[in-house]
């Protein structure tokens, strides 16, 4: 049996996700597509405890938590929030901050919005995605804004601004493909040159941009040449 279906509009969404019920329903259908069945005793039945977000095997009594390895489990935070946030970042095009998410949800604290968002994201990662190949270009940059009377690599000082490597695959003249992003201790040729093994293939060509410097593989060789 397929997993459940997700609201295909904010309509559906309000209407099928209202109660903290409703949300535990939809994760209990998820994690067990075709009906409960105990890890212990293989047992079909069982009782639901919804105060403590678990299900009990009617046969041996052992205890099955409904976000056990998920980015929920253990959570404090309501489900019907943690459902709201996932919608509205999925549905976003433009990206939501966690001021924005925290002002929406009406949540009392910035960290708890910034907590569930980066969970989101870390979640979203997919581990067997395959390396950038081809034409890549990468360059760096800081994020955090510039400080008041620094210049160049006096920017560095304090590190209150974080440092960003960026990969990005070129398709021809105007189109770009998949990218990479990663913070940075510092912006050194050895820290780039592990930046692209990390996350380019086994044949690329690689332009940095601010250094105007080509790196290249050959034979499974990563070499630099200014």
């Amino acid at each position: 049996m397929p997993r459940p279906g997700f609201p295909k509009n904010l309509q559906e969404f309000q209407s099928k996700f209202a109660t903290e019920e409703a949300c535990q329903q939809y994760l209990a259908a998820c994690r067990w597509p075709d009906g409960f069945v105990c890890p212990k005793c293989g047992n079909r039945r069982a009782y639901e405890l919804a105060n403590l977000r678990r299900w009990q095997c009617a046969g041996c009594r052992y205890q099955v938590s409904l976000t056990a390895g998920t980015i929920l489990h253990n959570t404090k935070t309501p489900l019907t929030v943690w459902f709201w946030a996932a919608y509205l970042m999925t549905t976003d095009k433009r990206g939501l901050s966690a001021l924005l998410l925290q002002r929406q949800l009406g949540l009392s604290r910035y960290e708890t919005a910034w907590m569930m968002l980066h969970k989101f994201r870390r979640a979203m990662i997919n581990l067997q995605r395959e390396p950038l190949r081809g034409d890549v270009e990468v360059d760096d940059t800081w994020v955090g804004g510039t400080q008041a009377g620094l210049r160049g690599s006096r920017q560095l000082r304090g590190r209150k601004a974080a440092l960003v490597l960026v990969a990005v695959e070129k398709r021809g003249q105007t189109t770009t493909g998949r990218s990479r992003m990663a913070v940075t201790p510092d912006f050194r040729k050895e820290t780039l040159l592990g930046f692209l093994k990390d996350n380019a293939g086994a044949r690329f060509h690689c332009l940095h941009r601010r250094t105007e410097e080509l790196y290249w593989v050959e034979r499974g060789r990563l070499s630099a040449r200014a």
